[in-house]
C-alpha cells in the first residue's frame, strides 16, 4: 500500500510542470512577481526555442527573467517589456507572435501544406478510379487469332 501511495506520489511530480525560476529572481513585490510570471510564460526561451523562459533552465532564459523583472521594477508597462525584448530579438522571442507580413508563413504553412497535400492525394485517387473503373478493350481480330494460335501449342 505503501508502495503505491510513493508511486502515485511520484507520477504527480513528474506530471507538474518543472519552472525554473530560481529563488534569488523573485521579487518581493507580489503584483510585480506575478506579472513577472505572465510575461515570462509569453516569451520563448531563444536556447530551448520550444519552451517559454519561465520554465527553462537555460543561462539565457535566466538572464531574459532577470531582465523582465529589471524592466518592471524600473516601471515599464507589460507592452513596454514585451515590446524591448522584440526589438532586441526580433518576433521570434515570442510564443505567439503577430501575424504579420514576416510571419504570416509561420502561421499559415502547415495549413497551406494539408491543403496541397489533401488536393494532390484528392486529384491523384479520382485519377485512378477511372482508370481502375473503364473497361477493357476487345481483342482486335489479330489479337485473337495469336491468342488461339497460343492457347492450342499450350494444349500440345
Amino acid at each position: 500500500m505503501m508502495r503505491l501511495a510513493l508511486a502515485a506520489l511520484m507520477s504527480v511530480m513528474l506530471a507538474l510542470p518543472a519552472q525554473a525560476v530560481l529563488p534569488d529572481e523573485v521579487l518581493n513585490d507580489p503584483v510585480l512577481e506575478s506579472r513577472a510570471r505572465d510575461l515570462s510564460a509569453e516569451i520563448r526561451c531563444l536556447v530551448c526555442q520550444n519552451e517559454s523562459i519561465d520554465a527553462s533552465n537555460a543561462q539565457l532564459a535566466r538572464d531574459l527573467r532577470i531582465l523582465v523583472r529589471e524592466r518592471l521594477v524600473a516601471g515599464d508597462s507589460d507592452q513596454e517589456v514585451l515590446d524591448f525584448l522584440v526589438a532586441r530579438y526580433g518576433d521570434f522571442v515570442l510564443l505567439r507572435p503577430p501575424v504579420n507580413q514576416a510571419t504570416v508563413l509561420l502561421w499559415f504553412g502547415p495549413a497551406l501544406v494539408l491543403v496541397i497535400a489533401g488536393t494532390v492525394i484528392f486529384l491523384r485517387t479520382r485519377g485512378r478510379k477511372r482508370v481502375v473503373a473503364s473497361a477493357p478493350a476487345a481483342l482486335s481480330a489479330d489479337e485473337q487469332a495469336r491468342l488461339q494460335a497460343l492457347l492450342k501449342s499450350d494444349q500440345d
